[in-house]
């Protein structure tokens, strides 16, 4: 991770066919484009590594988020159970169609603690969205039961584990619906797009109607297209289309590339009694594009982040626990409710609300958690190099904090 690193003659083929029909854009114009479709193509093959029976492009990540939850009907005044630990675009989506995000804290596999998402379900709970983060899994089995009892939808965010498996299922495919990113950091990138999968036809056509200003698709002159509800432009373009088709096919070499390094990696950092790592609900379906760790305290991960920045050796080391893009401590635009448009009264007293909620079971997790990106570039040379250093600089904090106290 990420795709772009592998990038070569493969996209560029996939785009030249593109360029020399000129047509950009997904749909339409049937006579110019020479039979060229690469956004279809690439919905085919998404459809076929997962094992769904729907696939919708989309224009990000967010917009498939915002487009899954407006197809399964969640909206104005419903409650989307979230985890403390996500993307900024996991809310976004969420007040983006109205509903009110009800965020709660993780467990040590880094994504929805169970025991939390029960503890939070109100007459108005509609949803619980699970964010698969860092390449690996939530506990599926433990919220499937739950949204099974409460009859609940279940809305997987599978925007950082393309390629992941549970028990066999692709991530994404075990829900009502899931959601996939190819931004420019993840394992499959187009620079931008996104996807919403889905074994329920009904869903699907509306995804297909909503990420297209509510088109209905059924004639052959676009223009002519009815309009059964409203719809946005989320379209993906068939550049975008064309990169990703390339990288999809390569995401098996992708997988194995991580899997390597990170068994490799991990097996350099369980040399220190001291670590402990993430647990993984099925580690044979994870996509291995992070390897999460974790230290005794607080106090000892920060002087590891704070050594590896010294000695330079902090890239692709991600220290959660300050990170205002993807932990709740640091989301102080959403706990102000410092939207630009409206926001309603019962999302304005939920965001509000945060400011006052403790994340205690969050913060004793994340603050001792750091994250090392899997590269897929490294040679063998590289990758011992970076766990060398990365030792070292542990082993050197670890060492000055036995010392600490015999000097007292």
């Amino acid at each position: 991770m990420p795709g772009f690193e592998l990038f070569g003659e493969e996209e560029r083929k996939e785009l030249n066919d593109v360029m020399e029909t000129g047509i950009l854009m997904r749909y339409g114009f049937d006579g110019p484009r020479k039979g060229i479709w690469k956004s279809i193509e690439l919905e085919k093959e998404i459809a076929n590594r997962c094992g769904c029976k729907h696939v919708q492009l989309t224009s990000s990540g967010t917009s498939a988020l915002t487009t899954a939850l407006a197809a399964l009907n969640i909206g104005a005044g419903d409650e989307v159970i979230m985890p403390s630990f996500t993307f900024v675009a996991s809310f976004e989506a969420v007040l983006s169609v109205g509903a009110v995000p009800v965020i709660v804290d993780v467990d040590d596999t880094l994504t929805l603690d169970p025991s939390a998402v029960r503890a939070a379900i109100t007459p108005k709970t509609k949803c619980v969205m699970p964010v698969h983060m860092c390449g690996s899994m939530a506990e599926m089995d433990a919220l499937k039961q739950i949204c099974d009892e409460r009859n609940l939808i279940l809305l997987e965010d599978a925007c950082q584990s393309l390629g992941a498996t549970y028990k066999g299922k692709a991530l994404g495919t075990i829900g009502h619906a899931g959601t996939f990113s190819f931004d420019f950091v993840k394992t499959v990138t187009c620079a931008e797009g996104g996807a919403v999968i889905t074994n329920n036809e009904e869903v699907y056509t509306k995804c297909d109607g909503y990420t297209d200003h509510g088109h209905d698709h059924k004639g052959v002159d676009r223009g002519a297209d009815l309009h059964p509800f409203l719809g946005y432009n989320f379209r993906i373009s068939e550049l975008h289309a064309a990169v990703g088709l390339a990288q999809i096919r390569k995401l098996d070499t992708f997988l194995s590339i991580q899997r390597k390094n990170h068994t490799a990696l991990k097996k350099m950092l369980s040399q220190i009694p001291e670590i402990s790592f993430r647990r993984i609900p099925d580690e044979a379906g994870d996509s291995c594009t992070f390897l999460s760790w974790f230290l005794p305290t607080e106090e000892l991960t920060r002087a590891v982040v704070a050594e590896m920045k010294a000695q330079n050796i902090i890239a692709g080391n991600m220290y959660w626990f300050d990170n205002n893009w993807h932990y709740i401590r640091g989301w102080s635009h959403l706990k102000n409710a410092a939207a630009l448009n409206n926001l309603t009264d019962p999302q304005k007293n939920a965001l509000l609300k945060l400011q006052t909620t403790s994340f205690a079971a969050s913060d004793a997790i994340i603050s001792r958690c750091v994250s090392t990106l899997i590269n897929l570039s490294w040679t063998e040379e590289q990758l011992k190099d970076k766990g060398t250093k990365m030792l070292a600089a542990i082993k050197k904090v670890l060492q000055e904090e036995l010392v600490a106290p015999a000097r007292l």
